[in-house]
């Protein structure tokens, strides 16, 4: 075999590989370069994250946020058990967590990559998955954290240290589609982001296993700053987008709406895009001044060639800058977050004492309690429960709940499970209305007051530094006569 000569298909066979070899390596050695990244220095600059550390007086005003919660709010909370109406529990987990920016749109517009681009996690192990076709279909909450790792949905709602126990509520099968990242960095260490699964107008809201729009609510409300990104091709707004919106009402100065990929589009397209970008949310923003819209390409890799470059540069400082802004403004959302539930609780409590003193009123001797409660319930305008509140407290009819809430309170409440707020007062701790009063009034603002005064206060100076000695054949001194000429002052 070894001296006999190889067949002739054999030796066509391998001149034939050796081409197709040869032309592999050449194609290999003028294969076009990769995508060309852009700079990220901007972000650091932007975000501060080169100088960003723990302020000891936001942990001092942090725990006074905190003695004040619990010794003048949460007592009346659990008093008249406001937890029950308005299914938003405060824990002190949420309390002292860091601003949370939630985002939300369709699917594939840009959500993930633009996490990955904040992050800087393009090409890492880190990376959020993202591709063309619908790929989030969990909850991604992304945290600040020693070492990377993944937690479970159930871990997360175990754990009451964190801002997420109250999730349980939300059954199984949500919690199967939660997930929390880990990972060491300076952004995470200020801020938290929230990636959620994107709208698919084409599915029922039943089919996704869990309350959507309950669990969309709940990240709602804690949100310190809503991006709802949108992308040039995916315009439509269908029924389960327009139900986003809605619940997002009286929220509109977190919503901030994003034109993603803008680069895909020429100059012309675009400003149609932008256009019609408005004229789809003009009837789901119902508010005088619309939401801000930031147009750029949120995405680790280099604007498109003949694109408006300085534009998208520009856009993108300034939703930088906006989110840097709550960044910073962080204790001051706390204190009022706070102060607006603590002004809640207080109108609940008044009401609930307002229905007691009806139904002790009206009850007589034969009456039956229960219909006489069941009267009142019904139809509280006839004893002019809410109109009192409004006649004798300072409280804004704004501010007043549903009254077809109460029927559901009451339902599962019986009114024996309460007392009056005259009861709610002893000599050594005081009434409970007269300290979430003190506590609005007076404590809460105070507090960010102090926060506001330090916030604006200037850096201390440093040191200044010693002074060069004096030259040759010159008088400085306690031993010199000359006094130092005032140059202000006429001689």
């Amino acid at each position: 075999m070894r001296g006999r000569p190889l067949p002739t298909e054999m030796k066509a066979a391998l001149s034939v590989c050796g081409v197709l070899c040869l032309l592999a390596l050449c194609a290999a050695e003028h294969q076009a370069p990769g995508p060309t990244l852009r700079d990220r220095s901007h972000i650091e600059d932007t975000l501060r994250l080169a100088t960003s550390e723990p302020s000891t007086e936001l942990s001092a005003s942090m725990k006074k946020l905190l003695n004040i919660y619990h010794t003048a709010i949460k007592p009346m909370e659990q008093a008249y058990k406001y937890n029950e109406l308005r299914q938003h529990e405060v824990t002190d987990g949420e309390i002292t967590s860091k601003p949370m920016v939630l985002f939300l749109g369709p699917w594939s517009v840009g959500k993930s990559s633009m996490i990955n681009y904040l992050l800087g996690l393009h090409g890492t192990s880190q990376e959020l998955y993202t591709g063309a076709e619908p790929t989030t279909s969990e909850y991604t909450v992304i945290m600040n954290g020693e070492k990377f790792r993944s937690i479970e949905g159930i871990v997360m709602a175990a754990d009451s240290s964190r801002s997420f126990s109250p999730l349980e509520k939300f059954g199984q099968g949500f919690l199967e589609r939660l997930v929390g990242i880990e990972m060491p960095h300076k952004l995470l260490e200020r801020v938290t982001f929230v990636d959620t699964p994107g709208v698919i107008e084409n599915r029922k809201q039943q089919e996704r296993g869990y309350p959507y729009n309950e669990v969309c609510q709940w990240f709602i409300d804690r949100a310190d700053l809503i991006f709802q990104v949108f992308d040039p091709t995916k315009l439509d707004v269908g029924g389960e987008l327009e139900m986003l919106f809605r619940q997002m009402k009286g929220r509109e100065s977190q919503i901030r709406l994003i034109l993603n990929k803008a680069d895909s589009l020429s100059t012309q397209n675009l400003m149609r895009v932008y256009g019609a970008l408005f004229w789809s949310m003009a009837p789901l923003i119902n508010v005088t001044e619309p939401p801000r819209v930031y147009v750029s390409s949120f995405w680790p890799q280099d604007y498109a060639a003949d694109t408006s470059r300085e534009l998208f540069m520009k856009e993108e400082t300034s939703l930088l800058e906006d989110l840097n802004q709550v960044i910073e403004n962080q204790m001051e959302n706390k204190i009022a977050f706070i102060r607006q539930h603590g002004i809640r609780v207080r109108i609940h409590a008044l009401l609930v004492d307002r229905y007691l003193q009806t139904y002790y009123d009206k009850l007589g001797w034969f009456s039956d309690p229960s219909e006489v409660f069941r009267d009142i319930v019904d139809d509280p305008d006839k004893y002019y429960i809410f109109k009192s509140i409004l006649a004798k407290t300072n409280v804004s009819k704004f501010d007043l709940p549903n009254k077809e809430a109460y029927q559901d309170f009451f339902g599962v409440n019986p009114v024996s499970s309460f007392k009056q707020l005259s009861s709610h007062c002893s000599w050594t701790g005081g009434c409970l209305l007269e300290k979430i009063e003190r506590a609005i009034s007076h404590e809460l603002p105070a507090l960010l007051g102090s926060v506001s005064r330090a916030a604006d206060a200037p850096a201390p100076a440093k040191a200044a530094p010693p002074p060069p000695p004096p030259l040759p054949g010159t008088c400085e001194g306690p031993g010199c006569q000359e006094k130092p000429k005032n140059r202000w002052r006429s001689q």
